[in-house]
Order: C-alpha cells, then sequence, then structure tokens
C-alpha cells in the first residue's frame, strides 16, 4: 500500500477500497474557511441588529412619533382594513393574471413584428415601432385616465364603460411595450448563425424563427420577464382612480371613513408581501441563467 500526494494536498491511499483521505493542511484551511465564515455572519447579524435598534430609538424618541403611531400604526384599524383589503386583492390578482397573460402574448407578437427583415415588411415595422414609443412614453397614470374616463365619454356603440375592463386594457395596452423591448432583446441577442444554420437546414424564415431563434431567446428573458410581473401586480392597483374596488380602494374607503391612514399601510404591506417571493425568484433564476452561462451550458 503507497500514498501519492496530489497538488491539492490531499492524500490518495491505493489499498484494496482505494480510500480517499484530505491531508492535514486541506482540513486545516477548510476549518479555517467555516470558521471565517462563521465570523463574517456574526459580524453581519450584529450590525444589522445594531442599525434596527439605531432606527427604532430614533423613531420612538422622535417628537412626533405618538401622532404618526395613532395615525398610521393603529392596530384597530388595522384589524378592521384587513379583511376588506384581502377582498379587493382578489381583484388585483385577476387582472394580474388575465392582463399579464394578454401581455405576453401581444408583446411578443410586436417584437417579432419589429424583427421582421424585408423591405415589403417596412409599414408593419414601422407601426409597431410607433405605437412602441408611444406607450413607452406616455404614462400610466394617463393611460389609465384616457381610457377609463375618456372612452365611456365618446359612448361608442358595443364598447364597454367598465371600469375594470378599461383599467386592465390600459394596462395591457402600456406593459405589452415594455414587454415587447425585452422580447426583441432576446431576439436580437441570438447569433445570426443560428439563423442561418436553420435556413440552411431548409427551414423557412417564419420555420427558423419559431424552432430556432424564439426558444433560444424566450429562455433568455424569463428574469426581465418576471420583473415586469412584479411591476404589474403593483400598478394594478392604479384601476381604483376608475372606482374598481381592490386593495387600495378597499383601504382608501375605511381610510376616509375614519381620517386614519393605517389602512393604507396594510394594503402596502400585503402588497409587499405578494411581491417579495416573485423578487427573490427572479434574482434566483437570474443567478441560475448567469452560472449556466459562464459555464457554457444550455441557458
Amino acid at each position: 500500500m503507497s500514498g501519492d500526494t496530489a497538488a491539492t494536498g490531499a492524500v490518495v491511499v491505493k489499498g484494496d477500497d482505494d480510500a480517499y483521505r484530505p491531508s492535514e493542511r486541506r482540513l486545516a484551511h477548510e476549518a479555517y474557511r467555516r470558521g471565517r465564515a462563521r465570523r463574517s455572519a456574526l459580524i453581519a447579524a450584529g450590525s444589522a441588529l445594531a442599525t434596527a435598534v439605531a432606527l427604532y430609538l430614533l423613531v420612538v424618541n422622535s417628537p412626533g412619533w405618538e401622532v404618526t403611531r395613532k395615525t398610521f400604526f393603529n392596530a384597530d384599524y388595522a384589524r378592521q382594513a384587513l379583511p376588506e383589503v384581502l377582498k379587493g386583492l382578489r381583484l388585483n390578482l385577476e387582472l394580474m393574471l388575465g392582463c399579464g397573460a394578454l401581455i405576453l402574448v401581444f408583446g411578443l407578437l410586436l417584437a417579432v413584428l419589429r424583427t421582421l427583415r424585408g423591405p415589403v415588411f417596412l409599414p408593419v415595422r414601422l407601426l409597431a415601432t410607433v405605437y412602441v414609443d408611444f406607450f413607452l412614453g406616455l404614462p400610466m397614470i394617463i393611460c389609465l385616465l384616457v381610457m377609463i374616463t375618456g372612452v365611456p365619454a365618446l359612448r361608442l356603440s358595443g364598447v364597454t364603460t367598465d371600469p375594470l375592463l378599461l383599467g386592465g386594457a390600459a394596462l395591457v395596452l402600456t406593459y405589452s411595450a415594455y414587454v415587447s423591448e425585452v422580447f426583441r432583446s432576446g431576439i436580437e441577442s441570438v447569433h445570426p448563425s443560428q439563423r442561418a444554420a436553420a435556413r440552411s437546414l431548409g427551414l423557412t424564415n417564419a420555420q427558423a424563427m419559431r424552432y430556432v431563434v424564439l426558444p433560444q431567446a424566450v429562455r433568455r428573458v424569463v428574469p426581465p420577464l418576471l420583473n415586469n410581473l412584479v411591476s404589474l401586480q403593483k400598478d394594478t392597483g392604479l384601476v381604483s382612480i376608475g372606482g374598481a374596488i381592490d386593495a387600495v380602494y378597499a383601504a382608501k374607503i375605511i381610510a376616509a371613513r375614519s381620517f386614519n391612514f393605517t389602512p393604507y399601510l396594510v394594503a402596502g404591506l400585503v402588497f409587499i408581501v405578494l411581491t417579495i417571493p416573485l423578487t427573490r425568484f427572479a434574482d434566483w433564476l437570474t443567478a441560475r441563467t448567469n452560472r449556466r452561462q459562464f459555464q457554457g451550458g444550455a441557458v
């Protein structure tokens, strides 16, 4: 039985069972790294705790804290508002899911139209570009006001006056422009050789786009699409300007009745609780995609 010392500091013992035993130097190095990690974690926790305590003392000792606590942090009004806010939240979730599906389809269509090649498609590319530029520059609140208050004033035959549907249409119109830019960046990030290889195999331009370019493009832009979904979830609260009783409007009703702003804080916390998991999932997916790219694997 003989031993060989590897460059990594491990000792390979060759015998009947080919046992592997790390060297003392490697074990000491790993123990040192674990100690450093524990020390860093303790320092970070202590720093965060000290900062939180300092901020708490600064807030509660400020001259206007008592008035602020009664106005924004009233437990009685919070218990009163929470059921109504959660009831209205169902409307926000329905808007997010319904509008989100339409936005993905419409945004992808716009992106494909903007990447069409050939002079015959110039009018289509121009119309898609004008649409995207217009709604990228138009503030969301103005689009909502025009749709919710302007469209019913026209009294168009067969056009709904439901503020919920009109508000959802405004969300779709605006967010489709943002999502189309995300899809377009993904399409343009696919190397031209991919399309050329598909064409050399006998695929048409449409088939190359469908079977080769789009699958790669969509996988690459999933993280930014999730970020847009997070933004959409928050902006669904803007439809309350038309009178739709969502989480925000439910909080507004209670606040107007009690002259206490705790319901607004409750509604904000509910949205935060919904947003954080989506944000962390988007961060995890982005990190996972980056790791695969750096390792040379499939995106």
